[in-house]
C-alpha cells in the first residue's frame, strides 16, 4: 500500500510500508500515475495532510476487497449543479453509509494501481487532482469500476476541510462537455438561467472547446477480481414468485427450478385473483411431486408490491431469488450466479433478463454498478432486505423496482448488474383476472404529468437540481406528442400538470 499525502493540490509526502518514496511530479495526478507504473500490484491511497491522523487503515481490507474498487470520502470538486444533467441515483449521496457514486473527493480515497494503468493512462493528468479522479470514476463506472463514497475511510470525528460549496461554472461546463453528449451543455445553461438566474455565457463557450472523453475505449476485463470478503455461508436459497393468471408459464418456471444443478430450498408463490369467490387454479402444486418445499399463498388482493411483500415475509434461507412468473432458466443458473456473488463479494445482484427476440447488440454486457433494480431477476441476501419492503404507494404505477433499489443503497448496499447468467423473459401476455385500477387522480380536470408515482420516486430520491433538470427534459419531450401547439398555452398547461403531479405525489408520500 502506498499513501500519497497532499496539501493545496501538491504532493508533500509519499509512504510505502512506512518507507518514504521519492516522487518526481508535484501534481497529485502525475505522481499517482507514475507510482502505478512503478508498483502495479499496490493500492494507491490519497489523503489530505490535515486528515492524516484520521485515516482509518484498519478498515481498508474490507473497503478495498477486490482490485476494481475505487473509493473516496469527503466533498467532491464537481458542483451540485451537475444534477441538472445527471439522471441517476449516484448524485444524491448518503454520507452515512458506503454509497455507490462516481463523485469522488480528494480528501481521502484510493484505487488499485492496475486500474490506473488501464484507465488513468488514457485520461489527461490534469493539474486538478479532483477533476482527474472524478473523470476516472465517471468513465470507469460503466466499464466495471466499482466506485463508492465510504465514511469508513476516516475515523470519527473528522475535521472539515475548508473548501466551501463548489460553484465553479468553468469546471462544471468542462466536465459536462467531456463526459456527456454535447446537447447537455445547452440544457445546463438553460437550467442555470431559469432556476438560478445565472447567465454563465463565458463558461458555456469555454466548455464547447473541450473534446469528449465518452469515446475513450476502456477495458477492465484483464484486471482479475476475487473479493477478500465471504458473502456466502450455506448457499441456501428461496425463490419468490408473484403470479396472476399465468398457470402454464408458472409451471414452466417451476420445472426449470426443479432441474437446477443447485436446487432452491423453498419456492414461495403468491397467487392473486381479485374475484371474490375465486379459488386457486394451480392444481399442479399439490398433485405433482417437487424437489423443494412449495409455500403457496392465495390472495384476493391484486398487486405485485403487496404480493412480493407477502412472499418476503416467508423467506427463511440465506438468499432469495426474486423471480417473475414468465421467465426461463438454464439448469446451471444458481451455480453460476453464486460464482459471481462470491467473486464480487456482494449481497445483491441483478441479472440480464431479455426477451427471446431481443436484439443482441442492444444487450448490456459485463458487470457494473446499476442505477435501478430488477424485481423479477435478482438474487439478494436475506440479511440485506430484512428491514426493506416494497412501497405500496407505487402499486399499479411505476417506480417500485427503482425505489426498492434505493432502499438498498441507502442501507449501504450496492446494486450490481451482471449480464451472465442470462435469464430469458417470455413477456407473456397479461394473465387473466387483471382489472384496471382507478387512480384517485383519474377524474381530475387537469391530469398530472408525470405520473404521480414517478414524481413520488423523484421527490424521494433526486436532488433539487435533478428534479428541475428532469422537468425541463419532460417539458421538451412532451411538447411534440401532445395536442397543444401554442407554446405559451402549452407552457401554462404543463405547469398546471406538473403542480398536480407534485400534489398527488405528496399525498402518496
Amino acid at each position: 500500500m502506498i499513501i500519497i499525502y497532499h496539501k493545496n493540490n501538491k504532493v508533500v509526502k509519499v509512504i510505502r510500508d512506512e518507507e518514504n518514496l521519492f516522487f518526481s511530479s508535484h501534481t497529485i495526478a502525475g505522481t499517482i500515475n507514475n507510482l502505478a507504473e512503478l508498483y502495479p500490484q499496490d493500492w494507491l491511497i490519497w489523503c489530505d495532510l490535515d486528515l492524516k491522523p484520521y485515516l482509518n487503515l484498519s478498515k481498508f481490507k474490507s473497503i478495498f476487497h477486490h482490485h476494481k474498487i475505487m473509493t473516496s470520502f469527503g466533498q467532491s470538486h464537481i458542483p451540485v449543479a451537475i444534477g441538472y444533467v445527471e439522471e441517476s441515483p449516484f448524485v444524491k449521496i448518503n454520507k452515512m453509509v458506503a454509497y455507490p457514486t462516481w463523485l469522488m473527493s480528494a480528501e481521502a480515497g484510493g484505487v488499485h494501481a492496475s486500474v490506473l494503468k488501464t484507465i488513468g493512462s488514457k485520461i489527461k493528468t490534469d493539474t486538478s487532482f479532483d477533476y482527474f479522479i472524478n473523470s476516472l470514476a465517471k468513465l470507469g463506472m460503466p466499464a466495471g469500476l466499482f466506485c463508492y463514497s465510504d465514511p469508513r475511510l476516516l475515523t470519527n470525528p473528522v475535521p472539515k476541510i475548508q473548501k466551501g460549496e463548489s460553484t465553479n461554472h468553468y469546471i462544471l461546463f468542462r466536465f459536462v462537455s467531456q463526459h456527456y453528449k454535447k446537447r447537455w451543455l445547452l440544457l445546463l445553461f438553460v437550467n442555470l438561467m431559469l432556476f438560478e438566474k445565472r447567465f454563465p455565457v463565458i463558461p458555456f463557450l469555454y466548455g464547447c472547446f473541450f473534446q469528449s472523453r465518452k469515446k475513450t475505449a476502456l477495458n477492465l476485463e484483464d484486471i482479475p477480481v476475487q473479493s477478500a470478503l465471504e458473502p456466502i455461508l450455506d448457499k441456501t436459497i428461496d425463490v419468490i414468485i408473484p403470479t396472476i393468471g399465468r398457470k402454464q408459464y408458472l409451471y414452466d418456471v417451476l420445472k426449470d427450478l426443479a432441474n437446477q444443478t443447485h436446487l432452491p430450498k423453498r419456492v414461495i408463490i403468491v397467487e392473486q385473483n381479485p374475484l371474490p369467490d375465486s379459488l386457486s387454479e394451480l392444481d399442479y402444486l399439490t398433485n405433482q411431486s417437487w424437489p423443494f418445499t412449495i409455500k403457496h399463498i392465495f390472495t384476493h388482493q391484486a398487486g405485485a408490491c403487496n404480493a412480493r411483500n407477502l412472499a418476503l415475509n416467508e423467506v427463511e434461507s440465506e438468499w432469495v431469488f426474486m423471480a417473475d412468473d414468465d421467465i426461463r432458466l438454464h439448469i446451471d443458473f444458481f451455480n453460476e450466479a453464486f460464482d459471481r456473488i462470491k467473486k464480487l463479494g456482494i449481497g445483491q445482484i441483478t441479472f440480464g433478463c431479455y426477451a427471446v427476440n431481443y436484439v443482441q447488440k442492444e444487450k448490456k454486457e459485463g458487470i457494473f454498478q446499476w442505477s435501478s433494480f430488477g424485481s423479477g431477476c435478482s438474487i439478494v441476501k436475506k440479511q440485506s432486505i430484512d428491514a426493506i419492503k416494497y412501497n405500496l404507494h407505487f402499486e399499479f404505477g411505476y417506480g417500485e423496482d427503482a425505489d426498492f433499489g434505493m432502499q438498498l443503497r441507502n442501507k449501504g448496499l450496492d446494486v450490481v448488474f451482471s449480464s451472465r447468467p442470462e435469464i430469458t423473459h417470455l413477456k407473456a401476455v397479461v394473465g387473466g383476472f387483471r382489472t384496471i385500477l382507478k387512480k384517485p387522480w383519474d377524474d381530475d380536470i387537469v391530469q398530472p404529468k408525470p405520473s404521480p408515482t414517478v414524481m413520488l420516486f423523484k421527490i424521494k430520491h433526486y436532488t433539487k437540481q435533478q428534479l428541475l433538470g428532469y422537468k425541463i427534459v419532460l417539458f421538451l419531450k412532451y411538447y411534440k406528442i401532445q395536442k397543444i401547439k401554442n407554446p405559451i398555452l402549452y407552457y401554462k398547461n404543463f405547469q398546471k400538470q406538473w403542480k398536480q403531479s407534485v400534489f398527488w405525489a405528496n399525498k402518496l408520500k
